[in-house]
């Protein structure tokens, strides 16, 4: 698939393709590793991969609000429709 280099403030851009985006499931501010194979001479772009010692969430806090949800599901709901 041929893309140009683009011009985008004081750095350089390459658009990535929609369907290349949804196949990784990758969005709009999704954090990418960039790197140079020096032997094959290759642009290489990954996903980070979040460890789950460095997530902000407290996974005490997401149990709670995963019990409250659970809980209060049906009032949420109706919330939602309104």
């Amino acid at each position: 698939m041929l893309r140009k280099i683009c011009h985008i403030g004081n750095s350089y851009g390459v658009s990535i393709p929609k369907e290349i985006l949804e196949k990784l499931h990758l969005t709009t501010g999704t954090q990418v590793e960039i790197n140079l194979d020096a032997e094959t001479n290759k642009i290489i772009i990954e996903p980070v991969k979040i460890k789950a010692e460095d997530t902000i969430i407290d996974p005490e806090f997401a149990s709670q609000v995963k019990d409250f949800i659970k809980h209060y599901k049906p009032a949420l709901n109706a919330l939602a429709k309104k």
